[in-house]
């Protein structure tokens, strides 16, 4: 028999990958999930992707009895359960910390009590706790921006100055040793998760690797919720024959990443002691412009993709650019990322043709103009 890996948030959309790629290389696998309601709908039941060979708990993180008996039988600890959504974060503040950083502290303790047979522990974090990324100024040098003053977001500029000189200032690639400037209460959760699991991990003797995921995009993506990727809400809206709404002017930037890559990502840290004690950005180097992953995704749809809604606004807290530098994880884990965005696109599209999406972006957006948060 194989290591027995415990995952949180197991029947998720990039739990579920990973737990797949575990059983292919002989692992045993179990899965514990709330299965949220905002994720799984309505009246929530167990997953058709999830494959059969993964036993699934359904139970949540800060339920300490039921975990801890879930945990007993595990070698190998992935933490990926979480309330996820930047926007949602933001008037949502009690539910997503509760989940997120006490969820995170219950699984903690009793991980610690039962250190003398977990191996290893990997947990998720996000590259939304850089806030802005990496720039060059042309005159400054390498600059670490923080958001963008109010005042020039109100006059519908853009791109990033450079808080030194106020030039215009280049993305460049984001490595793990950017000083952090989380601006969600979704994004300081996560930074929470990093550095709880490797201050723990670091006092109680038990290996952990953090991992940075950066827009994680493809198949088993919750079509129907309006704060999950950008990718699956634009085809959300595109198969309600609704166009999709992009803040700002869509030149804003992302990295995205398949969800096989990231499971592969995760694997190579896990079976790696180069590992142990790191955090890994898990990108592909490439930036793509909102508006052309939009473009993207109508065209594989066979929808029209000269209607987006251009709104010329923006959400608190929203940033410019943010792409990874990817060469810590290539040095140490040997991993790069393998699926083009174009290869991948067009996979998700033929997936997400096939499902049924209720389109709650209306609704989403409409709970953040009436906060305040849209501008």
């Amino acid at each position: 028999m194989g290591k027995k890996v415990l995952i949180t948030g197991g029947a998720g959309f990039i739990g579920s990958h990973l737990g797949d790629l575990f059983l292919s290389r002989g692992y045993e696998v179990t899965a514990y999930d709330n299965l949220d309601k905002q994720v799984h709908g309505e009246n929530p039941e167990r997953p058709a992707y999830l494959n059969r060979e993964i036993e699934l708990v359904v139970g949540d993180v800060r339920d300490a009895d039921l975990f801890s008996r879930t945990l007993k039988q595990a070698d190998i600890l992935v933490h990926f359960a979480a309330a996820v959504g930047v926007g949602q974060s933001m008037y949502e503040i009690t539910r997503y910390t509760s989940i997120n950083t006490m969820g995170a502290a219950v699984v903690l303790e009793q991980a610690v009590q039962q250190k003398d047979h977990i191996e290893k522990m990997l947990v998720a974090s996000s590259m939304s706790i850089y806030g802005e990324g990496l720039y060059i100024c042309p005159s400054c040098g390498e600059v670490n921006p923080k958001l963008r003053p109010a005042e020039q977001l109100a006059s519908r500029r853009w791109d990033m100055l450079c808080p030194v000189c106020s030039q215009p200032c280049i993305p460049a690639p984001t490595p793990e040793t950017k000083p952090l400037f989380p601006t969600s209460v979704y994004a300081v959760n996560k930074r929470d998760h990093e550095e709880l699991f490797l201050a723990v991990g670091d006092a109680y003797g038990i290996p952990v690797t953090a991992m940075r995921f950066f827009n994680v995009y493809g198949e088993r993506q919750a079509l129907s919720n309006p704060y999950t990727g950008v990718g699956a809400i634009f085809a959300s809206r595109l198969l309600n024959d609704k166009p999709p709404v992009v803040f700002e002017d869509g030149g804003q930037s992302r990295d995205f990443i398949h969800v096989h890559d990231i499971a592969r990502g995760c694997l190579a840290a896990i079976e790696s002691d180069k590992a142990n004690g790191e955090v890994f950005n898990l990108g592909t180097g490439r930036k793509l412009s909102i508006m052309d992953v939009g473009t993207a995704i109508a065209r594989e749809l066979g929808k029209p993709s000269d209607n987006f809604i251009v709104n010329n606004q923006y959400r608190a807290g929203d940033i410019r650019h943010c792409y990874a530098d990817i060469s810590r994880a290539e040095d140490l884990l040997g991993f790069r990322a393998s699926i083009a965005f174009e290869d991948g696109v067009s996979e998700l599209c033929s997936w997400v043709g096939s499902q049924t999406a209720v389109d709650m972006v209306d609704k989403a957006t409409e709970e953040l103009k009436k906060r305040g948060l849209t501008r």
